[in-house]
C-alpha cells in the first residue's frame, strides 16, 4: 500500500486545466463579440484534439494512495466555487452596468458560462458531495445552487446510485431515446423523484417533511440568495442572464447523463429484484485530456462500482468488463443532439454490449420501454 505524504503537485496540474475558462470568461465579459465561442471551443474541441494526440490513460492509480497525497487533487474543487461565483456574478454586475452588449452577445457569453457552470461547476459538485467532510458538501450544495439545480444532490445520491439502470432511475436513458425527450422526461420527472427520496428518508425515521433535517430547505435558501443577489446586481435582466447560464449548465449535465448510461440496464431477477450494480452498467472513456477537464469523470464505471473513491484514485476497465465510448463525453454529448446520428453511433454498441454479458435475456423489449416494474424497496 503506497502511503506517500508529500502532496505530488505536478501529478495533479493536468486536472487544474478548468482554469483556463476562468480567464477566458473574463476575455468575453470584457470584449464581447465572439470571444464568447473560447469557452465552449476550450471546453469541448481544445480537449477532444488533445485526446486525439494523447490518446487514451489506462493507467490505474494505487487505490491505497494517502489522502493526504491528493491534496493538489482536491485543491481545485475546494476553489471553484469562489471562482464561478466572481465569473457569474462579476459578469452580470459588469455587463448591466456597462450595457453596451447586444442581445446576441448577451445570449453568447452567459451560454459560455453556463457550458463552465455545467460541465465544471457541477462535476465538481458531484465529487464534492460524495464526500465525508462537511466543507467539500457544502461547497457542492453552493455550485449546485449557482445553477438552480440543487435537488440533484437528493437525486444523485438517493435515487441514481441505489437504483442505476432501473426504471426507478430517471438519468438511466433508454435504449432508443433521443436525447430531447430524454432531457424533457428528467426535467419533469427530477425534481420531484429528488423531493419522494427525501420524504420517504424522513418517514423512516419517523420525522415530518417539515423536519429542518430536509435539505429541500438549504436549496431553496441558497437558490433564493443566488436569485436574490443577480436581481440585486443586474436588475431584471441580470436575472434573466443568471437565469439562461442556469440552464445552460443543466443541459450541459444532462447531456452528460444521457451519455454515462444510455442503453444500459441491470438484469432484473424477478420478484421485483434487480442484479447489482457492476462496471458494465456505465458507459467507460479511457481519453486523456477530457479525463483531466472533468476529473476522471469518464471513468464512470468505477463510480459507480466504489461511489466514495476519490476521482484521482478512480480505475479504468478493459472492454471485457466495461463497455466503451469510442471518443470522449464532449463529442459524445454534441452527438447526442442529433438522435439520428447518435443511434447509428451507438445502438450496435448497445446491442453487442446485450449480446456480451446477457446472451440469455431474448426479449428486451420491456427493458427498452422501462415497462419492468419498480424495484423492491426502491425509495
Amino acid at each position: 500500500m503506497t502511503m506517500t505524504t508529500t502532496p505530488p503537485l505536478p501529478a495533479a496540474l493536468p486536472f487544474w486545466m478548468s482554469l483556463g475558462l476562468v480567464p477566458l470568461a473574463a476575455l468575453a465579459t470584457a470584449w464581447g463579440g465572439w470571444w464568447w465561442a473560447l469557452l465552449p471551443g476550450y471546453a469541448w474541441y481544445l480537449t477532444t484534439g488533445l485526446d486525439a494526440v494523447l490518446g487514451q490513460n489506462e493507467r490505474n492509480p494505487d487505490t491505497g494512495t494517502a489522502e493526504a497525497a491528493l491534496f493538489w487533487h482536491r485543491a481545485i474543487t475546494l476553489i471553484w466555487f469562489p471562482l464561478q461565483f466572481l465569473t457569474i456574478f462579476g459578469a452580470i454586475w459588469y455587463v448591466t452596468h456597462r450595457g453596451d452588449l447586444s442581445g446576441w452577445e448577451l445570449a453568447g457569453l452567459f451560454f459560455g458560462i453556463g457550458i463552465m457552470s455545467g460541465s465544471i461547476g457541477i462535476v465538481y459538485a458531484h465529487e464534492l458531495l460524495h464526500q465525508r467532510n462537511r466543507t467539500e458538501r457544502w461547497l457542492g450544495d453552493l455550485l449546485l445552487a449557482s445553477t438552480l439545480y440543487s435537488h440533484f444532490r437528493s437525486e444523485h445520491m438517493l435515487v441514481h446510485h441505489a437504483w442505476v439502470g432501473t426504471p426507478r432511475d430517471a438519468v438511466s436513458a433508454r435504449y432508443n431515446e433521443g436525447f430531447h425527450r430524454f432531457f424533457y422526461r428528467v426535467l419533469r420527472d427530477g425534481p420531484g423523484s429528488a423531493w419522494r427520496a427525501e420524504r420517504n428518508l424522513l418517514a423512516r425515521a419517523g420525522r415530518p417533511v417539515t423536519d429542518r433535517r430536509n435539505p429541500f430547505w438549504r436549496y431553496a435558501v441558497l437558490q433564493g440568495a443566488m436569485l436574490a443577489l443577480a436581481l440585486a446586481l443586474g436588475g431584471w435582466l441580470g436575472l434573466v442572464l443568471f437565469l439562461w447560464q442556469a440552464l445552460v449548465a443543466i443541459w450541459q449535465l444532462e447531456l452528460t447523463n444521457y451519455v454515462e448510461h444510455y442503453g444500459l440496464t441491470r438484469k432484473y431477477l424477478g420478484d421485483g429484484r434487480y442484479e447489482h450494480i457492476k462496471p458494465r452498467h456505465s458507459w467507460n472513456a479511457a481519453q486523456s485530456a477530457t479525463n483531466w477537464l472533468l476529473i476522471n469523470l469518464q471513468r464512470h464505471s468505477d463510480h459507480h462500482y466504489k461511489p466514495d473513491r476519490r476521482f484521482p484514485l478512480l480505475q479504468t476497465y478493459g472492454p471485457d468488463e466495461a463497455p466503451q465510448l469510442p471518443i470522449g463525453y464532449p463529442i459524445m454529448g454534441l452527438m447526442a443532439l442529433i438522435p439520428p446520428l447518435w443511434r447509428r453511433q451507438m445502438n450496435p454498441r448497445v446491442r453487442a454490449w446485450r449480446r456480451q454479458f446477457y446472451p440469455e435475456v431474448t426479449d428486451w423489449g420491456p427493458y427498452n420501454r422501462g415497462e419492468l416494474p419498480m424495484p423492491r424497496g426502491a425509495l
